[in-house]
C-alpha cells in the first residue's frame, strides 16, 4: 500500500455533502482505504474570484492504485458528481486533486506531483497540517512553506 494526500474542494450546491459524498467514494475505491480526513475549512476563491467561498479538506488515504489510476479515479468521482469545467478557476462541484503520492516525483502534461502551487495555498497547507501535523512526508519539509503561506482567508467551518 502506498499513502498519498488529496485536496477536496467544492463551492456550488450544497458544499458539506459534496465533500462527504466525495469522501465516501474515496473509500470505495479499488484496494483503496480513507486512512484519515481533515477538518472542513471554508476558504476565499483563488484565482477567479468572483464566486462563491469554497469549502476545502484533505484526505489521506492507502492505496494500491499507480498516481495515475488514482488521478483517473479522482477524475472519474468529479465527473459523477457533475463536475465541469469551463474556464481555468470556474466555480466548480467538486475539484480532487492529488497532492503527495509517497515519494513520487512528475512532472508531466496530466499529473505533477508533489502538486503544483501547494506550496503557496493555505487552502491546501491548513487542512493538510490536520492529517500530517509536522508536515513532514517522504523527506519533504512543508512547514516553512505553511510559516510563510497566506492564510487569512482560511476559516475553521462550523456548518
Amino acid at each position: 500500500m502506498k499513502t498519498a494526500f488529496l485536496g477536496l474542494g467544492t463551492n456550488i450546491g450544497n458544499r458539506k455533502e459534496n465533500l462527504d459524498g466525495a469522501v465516501e467514494a474515496l473509500g470505495r475505491l479499488p484496494k483503496t482505504t480513507v486512512a484519515a480526513v481533515s477538518s472542513i475549512y471554508e476558504t476565499e476563491p483563488w484565482g477567479y474570484t468572483e464566486q462563491a467561498d469554497f469549502l476545502n479538506l484533505c484526505v489521506r488515504i492507502e492505496t494500491e492504485l499507480s498516481p495515475h489510476a488514482l488521478l483517473g479515479a479522482c477524475l472519474g468521482i468529479e465527473a459523477a458528481f457533475g463536475r465541469e469545467r469551463p474556464f481555468p478557476n470556474a466555480p466548480r462541484i467538486l475539484d480532487i486533486d492529488v497532492l503527495l503520492y509517497e515519494d513520487a516525483v512528475l512532472s508531466e502534461d496530466e499529473l505533477t506531483l508533489p502538486h503544483p502551487r501547494m506550496n503557496e495555498r493555505g487552502f491546501v497547507l491548513v487542512p493538510l497540517k490536520d492529517i500530517l501535523p509536522d508536515l513532514r512526508f517522504c523527506g519533504v519539509d512543508f512547514a516553512p512553506f505553511y510559516a510563510s503561506c497566506d492564510k487569512s482567508g482560511v476559516r475553521k467551518y462550523s456548518g
